[in-house]
């Protein structure tokens, strides 16, 4: 009986620790959170995971670009680009497989924003062992500021989106 209990906890233990949150830097795999920087204060921020939820995969990504603009000094940022990539990847035929990736694009400028949206597809022959698979990435092109936050649907205050995200995250 003790061996089992033992075993049991040694599972339970690698179990936790080869587990990893969704909201983390980006492995090699790609999955989580990185950012590029673009210029002196505007950066890129992806975030990629696992399933569809393309609204969870915004809300994170917008976590990381509000963490990243109270790590480097400054109060608020402004979205000037996004995309949403949804990836799904059906087995169609063993030799065949066909994926479908939906881009959103959102572009700003100095009298308001478009959104578009478009499909990508793509087939591939060969032998496929996945039978579905599916990821969704949240790219952001943000600038940050210090001192008043401009007056407009894409500027956002960091401090406030952090702690609105991490309260729906409880």
């Amino acid at each position: 009986m003790k061996h089992l209990i033992s075993l049991l906890t040694i599972t339970l233990f690698l179990t936790a620790c080869t587990s990893r949150p969704v909201y983390s830097p980006s492995t090699g795999n790609g999955f989580g959170y990185s950012h590029t920087q673009l210029d002196g204060n505007s950066y890129r921020v992806h975030f990629k995971m696992r399933g569809d939820d393309s609204q969870q995969a915004m809300d994170y990504a917008m976590r990381r670009a509000a963490q990243l603009t109270l790590e480097k000094g400054y109060d608020w940022f402004v979205i000037n680009d996004q995309q949403t990539l949804t990836h799904t990847r059906e087995k169609a035929d063993p030799s065949i497989t066909h994926s479908q990736t939906m881009v959103v694009t959102r572009d700003c400028g100095l009298i308001g924003c478009k959104t578009r949206s478009y499909p990508v597809h793509q087939t591939s022959f060969g032998t496929q062992l996945d039978s579905n698979q599916s990821m969704v990435e949240s790219i952001l092109a943000i600038r940050m500021g210090k001192g008043v936050r401009p007056n407009s649907d894409n500027s956002y205050d960091a401090l406030e989106v952090h702690e609105s995200i991490l309260n729906q995250d409880s």
